[in-house]
């Protein structure tokens, strides 16, 4: 196996005093290959999106090393640290984020152009992208001119077009309809196939989690389980996953 593109090392988040002290991340270790679509799971307050904030660079350990891609980023601080997350890490929100007043084509571009790439390579890898994921056809129309669907493919454009390491999703589905979630997860999973994008998920939901290849398990700021896919199925995933769910004792699926 190559070099992880994740590499987790001993890592703790902790709030308080020693009079008060609250472990949010205790003592989590694990890395993740390149190409690999990984899900996080937890019941709320098991400490998943603290994880999610310290690999996307948004929170700080405290203590352990975060590497991504080679680059120790809890050693990165200022501006090298902002010029590394809008480089190498691509993020997906719940609402797209598109800038109303941009274009497709000029939303999914902002990166390059904030990072100073030439117009004609910015063209040809818009372009590219915009192929790749079947939405040339709305390259110059606005936000508000496009379905849900097409939005949220103009999103994900925006989060891969700068080839980064990972793509960071955080509760991507919650405040989707079930028509829409199954929609963004089949296009998460494209990425992941067809641009062999690496795909971090983190997520409370069963059925969002069964889009995964390999799902880890919190709980208490802990590793609880890993559950690998395999060869299996996405229902008989489904099925396993509920298990683990079960014994954690939290929700299950908001799209039973």
């Amino acid at each position: 196996m190559s070099d992880p593109i994740l590499r987790v090392e001993d890592i703790q988040k902790y709030y308080g005093n020693k009079g008060s002290l609250t472990k949010a991340v205790d003592h989590i270790s694990f890395t993740v290959g390149k190409g690999e679509f990984l899900g996080i799971m937890g019941p709320s307050g098991s400490g998943k999106t603290t994880l999610l904030n310290c690999i996307s660079t948004i929170d700080t350990v405290s203590s352990g090393h975060i590497f991504i891609d080679g680059r120790d980023v809890t050693a990165l601080h200022g501006g090298k640290l902002a010029d590394f997350r809008g480089r190498r890490l691509g993020f997906i929100f719940q609402d797209f984020n598109l800038l109303d007043t941009l274009t497709a084509r000029e939303n999914i571009a902002l990166a390059l152009s904030i990072a100073g790439e030439k117009p004609a390579a910015i063209r040809k890898r818009v372009q590219e992208t915009a192929a790749a994921l079947n939405i040339t056809d709305v390259l110059d129309k606005y936000p508000y001119q496009m379905s849900g669907g097409q939005q949220q493919r103009i999103a994900a454009a925006r989060a891969v077009i700068t080839d980064p390491a990972m793509v960071l999703a955080d509760e991507p589905t919650g405040a989707l309809d079930s028509h829409s979630a199954r929609m963004l997860l089949t296009m998460l999973t494209e990425l992941n196939r067809r641009l062999e994008a690496t795909i971090l998920m983190v997520t409370h939901d069963a059925f969002s989690a069964s889009y995964c290849r390999r799902i880890l398990f919190i709980k208490d700021g802990r590793l609880f389980h890993e559950l690998n896919r395999g060869g299996a199925g996405r229902k008989e995933f489904f099925a396993r996953i509920l298990e683990v769910v079960s014994a954690l004792g939290g929700e299950q699926s908001d799209l039973l």
